[in-house]
């Protein structure tokens, strides 16, 4: 099993920053990917970030290209999103989760293995 325990939410002003951590425990060795999503009252799940734990590729939705940074450490075996130049819009709870299975980064949420408990951001205007 894998266990994912995000922090770094909270209220920001818009045009602020966040930056949010993913820790990860118990079978990480198997992860090929750890990814972030987002999901707002009346939204489906939106694909925010994904890294490779070897290698670093990088994958961002549309909407965040510019403004968030996924990066990795792999010693740590934590992942962090780096968002700035907040906008109301970005306001969501902010999954990460992880992909055991994939051959390439994928922005489908049903293929990713096991979620974290989730953490609110929200942006003020």
């Amino acid at each position: 099993q894998v266990q994912l325990v995000e922090s770094g939410g909270g209220l920001v002003q818009a045009g602020g920053s966040l930056r949010l951590s993913c820790a990860a425990s118990g079978r990480t060795f198997s992860s090929y990917a750890m990814g972030w999503f987002r999901q707002a009252p009346g939204k489906e799940r939106e694909f925010v970030a994904a890294i490779r734990w070897s290698g670093g590729s990088t994958r961002y939705g549309e909407s965040v290209k510019g403004r968030f940074t996924i990066s990795r450490d792999n010693a740590k075996n934590t992942v962090y999103l780096q968002m700035n130049s907040l906008k109301p819009e970005d306001t969501a709870v902010y999954y990460c989760a992880t992909d055991r299975n994939s051959y390439v980064i994928t922005e489908i949420a049903s293929m990713y293995d096991y979620w974290g408990q989730g953490t609110q951001v929200t942006v003020s205007s």
